[in-house]
């Protein structure tokens, strides 16, 4: 991500922060990678309750920066913007689950399709239909539609929380960043075993087909909800639903290992 200042600036001031401990430098650093938090906050709050604001996010986002900034060694040629990237969204994520303002009604709710449906696919022996999800939970489609938009509206789901693993320094990180590009440097090379990443892409593959293509746009794309409908040619809410309906079924089929 573009931070706007040169290469040559930034790496002057890792190496005045990090080398002479210039706190000025990391000032500017912060500053320098502060639009990484704008983008993280506006992803995450898209799906929302609108009493959530926009500041606040980025508040708790760049605690999560600030805590990069400090752990991060340069010397182990890691890219920065992918080393804090997942710091940036764990902050934002943790302070938001330590408000608890999903009501417990929709929690209930979301636990119980998410059991629904990880029992028809293990009956089924393939991912249910919205019909036969809908009828198992003795809910109309419509009802169905209308709980998951509820749930996507109310809770933090992303498919980056559906898997992590504690880093050297004991942070959380997403195995979502480590098979994102086979061609990239992998900063996390250490942690990411083959087996697990496996197991995330077989997931992933387990999706219906225009599931797979919303986490593919959503997650690797960085589309927002509105420009994947305006794609496939349906709204931004029923985008949400399909992303909330995938988050599901990843995090079903994750935990059955």
């Amino acid at each position: 991500m573009d931070t706007g200042v040169k290469e040559v600036e930034l790496r002057d001031l890792w190496r005045r922060y990090k080398d002479q401990g210039d706190d000025t430098a990391r000032e500017r650093l912060v500053v320098a990678y502060s639009p990484m938090v704008k983008f993280v906050a506006g992803r995450l709050g898209a799906g929302l309750p609108s009493h959530v604001e926009d500041a606040d996010l980025i508040s708790y986002g760049l605690v999560g920066l600030i805590g990069a900034i400090e752990r991060f060694e340069p010397e182990r040629g890691i890219k920065f913007e992918t080393f804090a990237m997942t710091r940036i969204r764990g902050a934002i994520i943790d302070e938001l689950r330590s408000l608890d303002w999903v009501p417990r009604s929709v929690r209930s709710r979301a636990r119980e399709i998410e059991q629904v449906q990880a029992k028809l696919e293990h009956e089924l022996q393939r991912a249910p239909s919205e019909a036969e999800l809908a009828a198992k939970l003795n809910m109309t489609e419509e009802e169905l539609q209308a709980a998951l938009l509820e749930i996507a509206n109310s809770s933090v789901y992303a498919l980056d929380e559906l898997w992590t693993v504690s880093d050297s320094s004991g942070d959380q990180v997403s195995l979502l960043d480590t098979i994102a590009d086979e061609g990239a440097a992998d900063p996390q090379e250490a942690l990411a075993t083959t087996e697990v990443k496996d197991r995330l892409t077989e997931a992933i593959g387990s999706l219906p087909e225009r599931e797979q293509l919303v986490v593919a746009l959503y997650y690797y794309e960085n589309l927002t909800l509105r420009e994947i409908g305006e794609v496939l040619g349906v709204t931004e809410s029923r985008v949400s639903q399909l992303h909330t309906k995938a988050v599901m079924r990843l995090k079903s089929h994750l935990q059955q290992g």
